[in-house]
């Protein structure tokens, strides 16, 4: 937000002054539930930076290979 106007950082296809209603979600998450989530959002990012991931398209291709040389 800025000056009270929401800022996209992808491009929209509505018109320059659309009006939207922005609904805030609330969580269920408690204090722990919060801090166990925020510690597995950093170490995910962590992996990220040190390579320590799969593309997910990659992945889906090994799983399907997979079942298909299970015989499934």
């Amino acid at each position: 937000m800025r000056n009270g106007r929401l800022v996209l950082d992808e491009p929209t296809d509505l018109p320059e002054g659309t009006e939207v209603e922005l609904v805030a979600v609330g969580d269920d998450f408690d204090p722990q539930e919060r801090a166990r989530l925020l510690h597995a959002i950093d170490q995910g990012i962590e992996d990220f930076e040190r390579g320590d991931h799969i593309d997910g398209f990659e992945l889906i291709a090994q799983m399907k290979a997979a079942r298909e040389a299970a015989g499934r």
